[in-house]
């Protein structure tokens, strides 16, 4: 099976499946390659010989490939044999473990998002904590596939993670390891006439789940449905092909997302067949700065085609495209290789600066005095690729929009925002003068 997977940020707890042909390098360079290859044979015999005690070839040459590709950038890797399978089974939407998705920063553990209606979301953990130990044992300096690892294990089995959180002091989180059945999509109306639409996730059963989502809302509201909010809000990504199904659904034909490859012929271009299921019901998309990759595609793409009022706070900012290449058939593994660029149908490359929403509404109040970042970007990752287009993310600010100083902190101020512009008609209004 042939796959595009526009990765999660990071090499979490969930992953997929895809493949790419690998071609091999021209004739000039390849004298320079075999002298660099005796290097390493050299250094792995002087390794073999005289190191203090007995190691694992295979995993030292494992850890050598996984460090030569985490070298290129943050969402490049080695999998073992073991490590594919498990990617294989989690990209179907049920998979072992917390429920996290993570990268390193700094030979730290980090958490990206925890993904909805899992041991991790109920325990209460936050995008941007560290995990810095599982079971009392430290994590700090471990890969990120070493340390989920140690996370991942049998399903009812406990596991006590230490976390490291901004602002308090560090605390350990007892969980019990579940069977992830992820729901991808879910639906519910605010009202009679407003539906809200959750994507968590972009796995193979997303594109159906929508359909189902969009056929509740549109009986449930019926004559009275005035918009939808779309919540791609911690949603870390997925399956390219996710992606484009899902804003198939809201578009009337046309450009959804392109892909640009190392050679300047390898461009491709996915479009939207024709016919809108929603018939032009004005649309809110929610995002925030863990939104990301296949998200942002969704996001980009209503918000070139003028089809949503995108809402929230800047994305995540991922993007590129990650195909994994099985090795001999996956009994050696396989790569995960960052392969292309993409482009929302107006050409931006959201690299690093992720997508802008055209209403910025925080989550919580922001301190004048006290300005931070809100979790983690792209940008801020190890060895991330540069955005080709010179665009920058924005800087420390204080929000458009933020809660007022009396407001409930268990309420959800963005969804509420996102309900007043449906119901003010303001969503339609801004999209008109967009258009003309």
């Amino acid at each position: 099976m042939r796959v595009a997977w526009i990765v999660a940020p990071v090499v979490g707890l969930a992953a997929c499946v895809g493949a790419l042909a690998w071609s091999a390098p021209d004739d000039r360079g390849r004298g320079d390659m075999y002298r660099e290859l005796e290097l390493f044979a050299d250094v792995l015999a002087r390794v073999e010989q005289d190191y203090v005690t007995d190691i694992d070839d295979r995993e030292a040459i494992e850890a050598a490939l996984q460090g030569m590709l985490t070298s290129l950038d943050p969402h490049s890797s080695y999998m073992n044999a073991e490590d594919f399978r498990d990617m294989q089974v989690q990209t179907r939407g049920e998979y072992g473990g917390l429920g996290i998705e993570v990268t390193s920063e700094e030979g730290v553990v980090r958490v990206v998002s925890p993904i909805d209606g899992t041991p991790a979301a109920r325990a209460g953990v936050q995008a941007g904590d560290y995990i810095t130990a599982v079971d009392g044992e430290s994590i700090v300096g471990l890969s990120v596939s070493d340390a989920v690892n140690r996370i991942k294990g049998q399903a009812g089995s406990n596991v006590t993670i230490t976390i490291a959180r901004e602002g308090v002091d560090p605390f350990d989180v007892t969980m019990t390891r579940e069977i992830i059945n992820v729901r991808a999509v879910s639906a519910r109306m605010e009202g009679a006439d407003i539906g809200v639409i959750r994507i968590s996730t972009f796995n193979e059963r997303t594109g159906d789940m929508l359909a189902e989502a969009i056929r509740t809302v549109r009986r449930d509201g019926g004559t009275r449905l005035r918009g939808i909010v779309l919540d791609l809000r911690n949603n870390p990504g997925g399956l390219l092909d996710q992606a484009i199904t899902v804003s198939d659904a809201f578009l009337d034909g046309g450009e959804v997302v392109s892909t640009r490859g190392r050679q300047p012929e390898d461009v491709q271009r996915y479009n939207a067949r024709r016919g809108d299921d929603l018939a032009g019901v004005p649309i809110v998309v929610l995002i925030n700065g863990a939104s990301a990759s296949a998200a942002e595609i969704v996001a980009g793409a209503l918000q070139d085609r003028n089809r949503a009022l995108i809402v929230g706070t800047t994305s995540f900012g991922k993007g590129s495209v990650q195909t994994v290449i099985p090795l001999d058939g996956g009994r050696d593994g396989a790569l995960r290789l960052t392969t292309a660029r993409y482009y929302t149908p107006a050409g931006r490359s959201i690299q690093g600066a992720g997508i802008d929403p055209d209403m910025e509404v925080a989550s919580r109040r922001v301190d004048p005095a006290r300005l931070e970042r809100l979790g983690i970007s792209e940008a801020d990752l190890p060895n991330a690729l540069d955005n080709e287009s010179g665009a920058q993310r924005r800087g420390l600010h204080v929000p458009d929009d933020q809660p007022p100083e009396s407001w409930d902190a268990d309420e959800d101020y963005q969804m509420k925002r996102a309900l007043d512009f449906l119901r003010q008609g303001l969503v339609a209004e801004r999209l008109r003068a967009r258009a003309g």
